[in-house]
């Protein structure tokens, strides 16, 4: 029998977790000034903190009381490993929203994205409650599929390369269900939202990259065989557990999964003279059992005997699976240059950079603008670490892969609202 929370601090409450919040507009501007007051989930006219969000749209890291961390490492565990608050943000011109559900572990950097829409007469509310994670509640088990789709049947149509998509069209719901709403999210969000709803961040990291390589390679063999599209839907992937990942609307995502699926995101797993990402599909491995497939939890313990992401793999899906790298990322405008950009680099790329940083300055204004000269100085860096300071990404001043790619996301989102005005 699972054991809940209560909704205010009880004799399980004796650790600290953090949670930032970014809030954006819908064109991903940020909102300054807007008002967060934090309760416990349950007990919501009850504030213990109240910040206010910076120029970025940030917050300060929010430190709340959280359950002992060994509840999230051990899976005969029955008590609720997390703790759950509520996040009531107000804006000047933006509609209230209240998301629920928020979920801290001890030790751990929760990161809330939220989305505010300007004040609209006669909308209703646009409200979020966040459900259990999947680890603790209760979700359909995965229906079992070929993990290689054919791909010559007539009328079929699959992409001539593997590509890492812009966007994910997520179906809120079964393929067949109506009713449920389509989102439009970025790839690497998407990736984020499914790992944090899937896995506890509090695993060893080798078993945290593990989870993300399955999730990643499956979600590019939806992408890459159009398998909703070849059935007449108009949505890449759903978020039922039956049929593909559980993404949920509105969830927080933590800090550590962030940054490591921004330094893997362009990788997928594949088998020797397979065209197609491989459909890699798993189960927890405690309420349901899958003995060809990857076990969530056994996956745990393989990272405690130190086993590394591709032996991990291998163990549950054969020695021949193998990481293999997209032939491309669709959306940005320029490939990574193949090595760190750092005080003393020169050339056409840092020149990219530089004038990609001065756009995105002029919406976050906290990033110095540069004179774009195509070196590499102390502003360059400082400009580039203030960015990976707002991002959430290590503080280091140079620009490694996921910095470089999370940059252009960025400016391709900030120019795309420039052609809006």
């Amino acid at each position: 029998m699972l054991i809940k929370t209560l909704e205010t601090p009880n004799s399980n409450f004796i650790d600290s977790g953090f949670l930032r919040l970014n809030i954006t507009n819908q064109l991903n501007i940020p909102i300054n000034n807007a008002t967060i007051n934090i309760s416990y989930t349950g007990n919501p006219n009850s504030t213990i903190e109240s910040v206010t969000s910076n120029s970025s749209g940030g917050t300060e890291n929010i430190r709340l009381a959280a359950p002992p961390v060994e509840l999230s490492l051990d899976e005969a565990n029955a008590i609720q490993p997390y703790s759950e608050y509520t996040a009531y943000i107000t804006a000047e011109g933006y509609e209230p929203i209240d998301i629920s559900g928020i979920e801290i572990f001890s030790g751990e950097n929760a990161i809330l994205p939220v989305t505010m829409r300007t004040i609209e007469p006669d909308r209703f509310a646009s409200d979020i409650v966040i459900p259990d994670h999947t680890l603790f509640g209760y979700y359909p088990p995965k229906i079992a599929e070929s993990e290689i789709k054919p791909i010559n049947e007539s009328g079929e149509i699959v992409l001539s390369r593997v590509v890492v998509p812009e966007t994910i069209i997520v179906h809120d719901g079964a393929p067949s269900d109506t009713t449920a709403t389509d989102y439009y999210v970025n790839y690497n969000d998407y990736i984020k939202n499914v790992a944090s709803s899937e896995i506890y961040s509090t695993w060893p990291e080798s078993t945290i990259v593990a989870n993300i390589l399955a999730i990643m390679s499956f979600t590019l063999n939806r992408v890459y065989t159009e398998w909703y599209r070849n059935k007449g839907y108009d949505f890449t992937i759903t978020s039922s557990t039956a049929y593909d990942h559980k993404w949920i609307h509105g969830r927080n995502i933590f800090e550590n999964i962030s940054q490591i699926v921004d330094e893997i995101f362009d990788q997928f797993l594949s088998r020797p003279n397979v065209k197609q990402p491989i459909l890699t599909q798993y189960c927890d491995g405690k309420r349901v059992t899958c003995p060809k497939w990857m076990s969530q939890w056994g996956s745990k313990y393989l990272g405690d005997a130190g086993y590394s992401p591709i032996e991990i793999i291998r163990n549950y899906y054969g020695n021949d699976m193998y990481i293999n790298t997209a032939e491309q990322i669709s959306g940005i405008p320029s490939s990574w240059p193949g090595y760190n950009l750092t005080i003393g680099s020169s050339g056409d790329k840092v020149r990219q950079l530089q004038e990609q940083l001065n756009e995105i300055s002029d919406v976050y204004t906290a990033i110095p603008s540069l004179t774009v000269d195509g070196i590499y100085g102390n502003n360059t860096a400082n400009a580039v670490r203030e960015f990976q300071t707002i991002f959430g990404l290590p503080q280091t001043g140079e620009v490694d892969f996921r910095t470089w790619y999370k940059i252009s996301n960025i400016y391709v989102g900030i120019t795309r609202i420039g052609e809006l005005n």
